[in-house]
């Protein structure tokens, strides 16, 4: 069967089952280990996360929380215990599939942004669709939609180097959206900004979630964590709520 790349252009939410969670994790472990020591950095998560939902993730430095988020986002696998994506069993998927799943369901977003610095923003932002099916034209209009979206049209032509550390999230979250996601994984996207920069970036989230994008982040910042529907706390790699 021929897979065909979705057309950018399409609606920036997913779709789901009703009633089914866009992640699902049963019974997760992850294991790191090397030649002397072995450390359990995630211990028995069960946890669903619904199409649509906001939730955020919580607790002390080191109890497991970027690793949790790094295994629904694909980047790592469960050293035990089942992972759903998408009503997707995800053991049972090739790298080829992993790799297409990420670039074409998950945006993420970095407290360090992760920009190219030799690249304009327009740039930075057209990169993810560089592995899908489509014109250089389609990609550009994609990039400046997501930058129009959020807030950044007249910044397009300039490079990181010449943003504020605010304006350079709201590029790297555009560049996670340019693809219309179905999941946006935020891991302290307001860790390195002041508190200002830090409830606008939030109040882009939460557009986006009304706009029916699921979305999950890590966060240390009570004040926000509070502005989601559901918050998850971890301990020592553990889920205590």
């Amino acid at each position: 069967m021929t897979h065909v790349s979705p057309d950018p252009a399409t609606a920036w939410s997913g779709t789901s089952a009703q009633g089914t969670p866009m992640i699902r994790l049963q019974a997760v472990d992850k294991v790191y280990r090397t030649d002397k020591i072995e450390t359990l950095a995630l211990s028995g998560i069960d946890l669903a996360i619904q199409d649509g939902e906001f939730a955020s993730i919580m607790g002390p430095s080191g109890c497991g929380k970027s690793t949790l988020l790094n295994i629904m986002g694909l980047l790592d696998a469960p050293s035990a215990g089942s992972l759903y994506v998408a009503e997707r069993d995800v053991n049972r998927m090739r790298d080829a599939e992993l790799a297409r799943m990420r670039n074409e369901k998950i945006g993420f977003i970095f407290q360090t942004f992760h920009l190219i610095s030799d690249l304009s923003i327009l740039d930075n932002v057209e990169v993810p669709l560089l592995y899908r099916r489509g014109s250089g034209r389609t990609r550009r209009d994609a990039a400046r939609e997501a930058l129009e979206r959020v807030g950044l049209a007249a910044r397009m032509r300039h490079f990181p180097t010449q943003l504020s550390g605010g304006q350079q999230q709201r590029a790297a979250i555009a560049r996670a959206i340019v693809g219309r996601p179905s999941i946006l994984l935020a891991d302290e996207p307001t860790g390195n900004l002041d508190s200002q920069m830090g409830a606008e970036i939030m109040e882009i989230l939460e557009n986006l979630n009304a706009d029916g994008t699921t979305i999950v982040m890590v966060t240390h910042d009570q004040r926000l964590a509070e502005r989601t529907q559901r918050i998850v706390r971890l301990f020592d790699g553990r889920q205590v709520s």
